[in-house]
């Protein structure tokens, strides 16, 4: 058996400068990945059908219904290979290495047919400003091995604290799914109430897309690598919609901050990474921060909320 992991290797640096060309490849190769699911899977609330599920190797899809078959895509970071199978027993695979979305875009395409796959997606790119279409984009065609499986261990990492703080609430709860249009891992809380309609207004999505996703009240958190208004990896938190006195709600840790630009609370990675003990600094900031949107927007916690699963425990319910 290898020897446990350390901190370091679970929560690895990734400066966001030092890796930029890739992260923002990897953003659009994952586009096309999940736009074949997009286009082929029945519509499900707040777009959960389209999202990517962490693996124990990468990122991938659930099996895809294509007439009498299924099939997986799979983003794998130990082999750097995309990985795409059906339930028959065939296979193709790519290997991750440096080249044009264009080239991506394309080879995933071939690889799709060759298995018997017929699928027409959107090649326009989704939340991306100033995007341009995948068979035309020769500018992004950067792979750095090593920074994409760094990426991936903090996914994992994230996943397993973002999984156990899933499991603290009763009500409607979003899966711990990574969102390929804005490129991040989240899980999401809700009230159980309705939202007043959302503004729409995110580059290359439909209004009616963004309505729908924000249609009731949400707690929501999540990692995100960086890029825009932020130059690094941080953890972030928001409400929608947000309720008085939510921004100026203290939460933990103390390098925590709520960022007005933004519209929510954000925790730099690095601060977690370098945390005595990362879990926890990471649930005190999924905890706080949900707690900052629940009782300023006066959800109903005690109906709402448990406690924490345990392995191999179930939920006590106490008789009627």
């Amino acid at each position: 058996m290898p020897p446990p992991q350390s901190d370091a290797a679970r929560w690895p640096e990734l400066p966001y400068a030092a890796w930029k060309d890739t992260c923002e490849t990897l953003h659009l190769w994952t586009q096309v990945v999940g736009k074949v699911r997009l286009a082929l899977t029945p519509w499900l609330n707040h777009s959960w059908h389209v999202t990517l599920h962490v693996t124990a190797r990468g990122l991938g899809t659930p099996p895809i219904a294509h007439q009498d078959r299924h099939f997986t895509i799979e983003f794998d970071f130990i082999d750097h290979v995309l990985w795409l199978r059906t339930s028959d027993g065939h296979f193709r695979q790519l290997m991750l290495k440096s080249m044009t979305v264009a080239e991506f875009y394309a080879d995933v395409m071939v690889a799709l047919r060759e298995l018997g796959i017929d699928v027409h997606i959107n090649e326009m790119p989704n939340e991306i400003p100033g995007a341009v279409p995948f068979p035309d984009d020769r500018t992004h065609a950067s792979y750095d091995r090593d920074f994409a499986q760094k990426f991936w261990r903090v996914l994992l990492s994230s996943h397993e604290v973002f999984s156990h703080f899933r499991t603290g609430f009763l009500g409607k709860v979003s899966p711990v799914h990574f969102f390929w249009g804005s490129f991040d891992l989240a899980v999401t809380r809700f009230s159980g109430r309705r939202a007043p309609p959302h503004p729409g207004g995110v580059p290359n999505l439909p209004d009616a897309v963004a309505r729908e996703a924000y249609s009731h009240e949400v707690s929501s958190a999540g990692f995100w690598p960086g890029g825009g208004p932020i130059d690094y990896a941080a953890f972030y938190s928001y409400a929608y919609p947000a309720p008085d006195g939510f921004a100026a709600t203290p939460v933990r840790p103390a390098q925590a901050h709520f960022s007005k630009e933004l519209g929510e609370f954000i925790l730099p990675y690095d601060a977690v990474r370098t945390a005595a003990d990362p879990r926890q600094t990471l649930m005190d900031f999924l905890q706080s921060t949900y707690a900052a949107a629940a009782d300023n927007g006066k959800w109903n916690r005690a109906e709402l909320e448990c406690a924490l699963g345990e392995p191999a425990r179930p939920r006590f319910v106490s008789a009627a």
